[in-house]
């Protein structure tokens, strides 16, 4: 199993009272890799909260095309985070020559476009770097879009993340989501890494993910830029609540009743039933089988937690207002938020949504039992 923990925060934090949490949990997890989102950003990246940020790891061969890449299609190099790195390379860790932290200018023109045609524009050009970098294995690339920056390493997280100097205030950021890796594969990819992102929706997983193979040949089927690639079986939950929020434009609550629709008798008695009938049969190909816990952060910086109807991999949310954390483990709860009242803590069921908005006020439970906010 992995372990994961996630932090909303009305203030910055930084990323590293995160990954020592990770630490806390280091016995549910190898030490074969961390990830790392990071959202609402403070800092120097914080002043630019429209201008598109680039996170990639790339050789000294593919930094020069990817810089030819980003010119040809329009964009000019803004500030750039250097990220120092300590003496001492983590055990594992792969030599690198640059981890590429960097705000692009856009085209000109682009004020004229849509806030649509921004996002699409954006989303094609991650995925055209990262095909081009697959040519060579020269550019590994993990976002490209305004207020985000993503980091990706393997070796033990709390080493990466001293190694990489993420402490640095540019990294601070109210809203925050790693991950401990459990290598499970005999080569370790880096796409293969949680988070995944696309179009200001995160995911990442605990669990394995049974229906994988049909659920990406339907995403695929689908001719929507973005759903390629797979290298990880979890990467398909990021893909299937954005297809839940931008194509068929439901609110969050409705996720779980895409991955987890309620039974036939259930829908019956539902105040929602016949709608919700026609969205399982429609969506019945992104019907998930776990164990899977899933935790997540929606384009207005929502930060939430699901559980399958196997619920067999752990998850709690817990905090205080101003900030909240969710966790693999209640150690790692205890180890970033001590003086939080722990008998409020919740541990997601099967059919519970967990919520914290981004004002971090409080733990919003929804079930799936209850009416869909959307359609009232």
């Amino acid at each position: 199993m992995c372990r994961l923990f996630a932090l909303t925060s009305t203030d910055p934090v930084s990323p590293m009272e995160a990954v020592q949490a990770l630490d806390v949990m280091r016995e549910g997890h190898d030490g074969s890799g961390v990830g790392l989102y990071l959202t609402g950003l403070d800092g120097a990246f914080g002043k630019m909260p429209d201008t598109p940020i680039l996170s990639a790891i790339v050789t000294e061969q593919g930094e020069e095309r990817l810089m030819e890449f980003m010119r040809h299609r329009g964009y000019t190099p803004g500030h750039r985070l250097s990220m120092s790195h300590s003496a001492t390379l983590p055990a594992g860790t792969p030599a690198r020559h640059a981890y590429l932290v960097q705000a692009f200018e856009p085209p000109a023109g682009w004020d004229d476009l849509s806030k649509e045609a921004r996002e699409e524009e954006l989303l094609a050009t991650r995925v055209a770097l990262k095909i081009a970098g697959l040519e060579r294995d020269d550019i590994t690339v993990f976002s490209f879009w305004p207020d985000v920056v993503m980091v990706k390493e393997i070796g033990d997280p709390l080493s990466v993340g001293e190694y990489l100097g993420l402490d640095h205030h540019d990294f601070y950021a109210r809203t925050i989501l790693a991950q401990g890796r459990q290598n499970t594969n005999y080569a370790i990819n880096l796409y293969a890494c949680h988070p995944f992102f696309i179009q200001g929706i995160c995911t990442m997983t605990n669990g394995e993910n049974t229906a994988f193979v049909p659920i990406r040949e339907y995403l695929e089927s689908q001719n929507i830029t973005g759903y390629t690639g797979y290298h990880s079986d979890s990467e398909v939950f990021a893909h299937i609540l954005h297809y839940t929020m931008k194509r068929l434009g439901l609110p969050l609550q409705a996720y779980k009743h895409i991955i987890t629709p309620l039974s036939d008798a259930q829908l019956a008695a539902h105040a929602d039933g016949e709608f919700l009938a026609r969205l399982k049969m429609v969506c019945r190909k992104m019907i998930i089988d776990g164990p899977n816990c899933v935790i997540g952060v929606t384009p207005d910086r929502s930060m939430f937690m699901v559980q399958d109807k196997k619920k067999l991999r752990p998850g709690v949310v817990g905090g205080r207002p101003g900030l909240y954390a969710f966790s693999s483990e209640v150690c790692g709860l205890d180890a970033v938020i001590p003086d939080r009242d722990k008998s409020a803590d919740f541990q997601p069921m099967h059919l519970d949504t967990a919520i914290v908005s981004p004002q971090c006020e409080e733990i919003e439970i929804c079930r799936q039992t209850q009416p869909l906010p959307h359609l009232r």
